[in-house]
């Protein structure tokens, strides 16, 4: 379960949270009925940031931002920069998510395998090769971008395109921590980074190590 309880349908008086419970799940209460979407994911982002009705209408409308038909940037794009950084941030859930959402755009099986090692793959063209750049840049290198590139993106998108691509950027890289921070949707799992168990005899002696042999 996530770090935080479900909101019952119950409690909810919100009404555009109603709204969005309605749509994603509908004749049931996500706290007391858990089930999976459509895609299969477990269905708990909303039901959790229901907490705060104001923050839940933000993030829905950052999302409806990237959907709309208004934007100049082509949806693929923008896509293909928010599955890169679903790997580079750890996020299982968007990076599951957005890499169906790309099959649905059109790419193949192997272009979406080599997404985690882009830099070696020869599946994606120049263009998609600059997108997938800027959003390491994003994601990994905190809005760093190196003049060259953004020269090359400059080159390829105009000044609205880079704009939107730089937002939608930021703003799933910012969604990818708060989803794995409250370990929702597929990313509700442990620590894989432990000390692991030693024999019970073991224990760390301090001590001056054992000369090693000559080589020769």
């Amino acid at each position: 379960m996530p770090r935080l309880p479900l909101v019952s349908r119950d409690a909810v008086t919100d009404p555009l949270v109603r709204f969005l419970y309605d749509r994603k799940f509908p004749g049931r209460d996500p706290a007391k009925e858990p089930g999976q979407t459509r895609s299969g994911a477990p269905g708990n982002y909303e039901a959790v940031l229901a907490h705060s009705p104001d923050i839940l209408e933000h993030s829905v409308r950052g999302f409806y931002l990237k959907q709309t038909k208004k934007r100049k940037l082509l949806l693929r794009y923008m896509e293909l920069a928010i599955t890169r950084i679903g790997w580079s941030c750890s996020c299982r859930w968007m990076f599951s998510e957005h890499s169906k959402i790309l099959r649905g755009l059109g790419y193949g099986e192997d272009a979406l395998a080599d997404i985690p090692a882009w830099q070696a793959s020869d599946r994606f063209d120049d263009t998609e090769r600059v997108v997938l750049a800027y959003a390491d840049c994003m994601a990994l290198d905190h809005g760093r971008v190196p003049d060259r590139l953004f020269a090359r993106l400059a080159a390829l998108f105009s000044a609205e395109q880079i704009v939107e691509l730089t937002y939608i950027a930021g703003m799933f890289t910012m969604n990818a921590g708060m989803i794995r921070a409250l370990r929702l949707e597929h990313d509700d799992y442990d620590e894989p980074v432990r000390e692991m168990p030693s024999p019970p005899d073991y224990h760390f002696v301090d001590m001056e190590p054992t000369p090693l042999p000559g080589r020769d």
